[in-house]
């Protein structure tokens, strides 16, 4: 691993922001989709797709968990975002049920089995990210548990979601009838923020020279893990017709 020189928490902030603009807005997906260029049928494909992420993402949280130092102040922070997942004990508000009104606003004729996931199956992209979210945490010290939740996700999923929920409200994609994003809003604009926010006052307590390297490292590589998700899920919207 590269030493980076790195002094301060707020320069491997200011490092992921300037990754996470290259990889991801500047990025085909987020481009295509904020100009409108997607059929409603590979629209379609991205909803069903994303479903599956974010239908797997309490499991990524609970992995986090069980890597985590066994005192409050390190697990809590992560189970207030998996007490978030499930709408904290609010009717209608879990994110599973927020996302399907997002899904059924797509298409309301979708398929579901029993389980209420859809029948089209997951595709290669989103099962590698997940997988590699699972994996990292089977051998993850605790801070670089809280790394990869941290800086590698939560510090710009705000921004990520956001952009989506203000991409998927073009014109184009609304002619027929009304997109709901609120699971995109929600996100953007209220649970992220504090997600980070409760996983940066632990990583703060802990920047050594050595630290803070490894958190640009940890955080790097598993947002390039997410970012290529999307780099892939465009290559398989693109095989759709339109």
């Amino acid at each position: 691993m590269n030493t980076l020189n790195i002094e301060r928490y707020e320069s491997v902030e200011a490092m992921m922001f300037d990754l996470v603009q290259d990889i991801f807005f500047n990025d085909v997906f987020f481009q295509w989709l904020l100009s409108g260029n997607y059929s409603m049928r590979q629209i379609r494909y991205f909803a069903l797709q994303y479903n599956y992420y974010s239908r797997h993402f309490p499991r990524v949280l609970g992995a986090a968990i069980s890597a985590m130092a066994p005192q409050s102040s390190w697990w809590i922070p992560l189970a207030d975002n998996l007490w978030d997942e499930a709408g904290r004990g609010e009717a209608g508000q879990s994110h599973e049920e927020l996302y399907r009104t997002f899904l059924l606003s797509v298409d309301s004729k979708i398929p579901f089995d029993t389980m209420g996931l859809p029948k089209e199956p997951m595709s290669h992209s989103v099962s590698t990210a997940i997988t590699t979210f699972l994996q990292f945490f089977q051998s993850a010290t605790p801070l670089q548990a809280m790394v990869a939740v941290g800086l590698g996700s939560e510090m710009f999923a705000g921004q990520v979601m956001g952009t989506i929920g203000r991409g998927l409200r073009h014109d184009r994609y609304n002619a027929d009838h009304r997109l709901n994003t609120l699971f995109w809003d929600v996100h953007a604009n209220e649970h992220e923020p504090r997600h980070y926010q409760l996983c940066k006052d632990i990583l703060i307590q802990h920047q050594t020279a050595e630290n803070l390297d490894m958190m640009y490292q940890v955080g790097a590589s598993i947002a390039k893990s997410e970012a290529m998700m999307y780099r892939q899920l465009h290559d398989e919207m693109l095989s759709i017709k339109k």
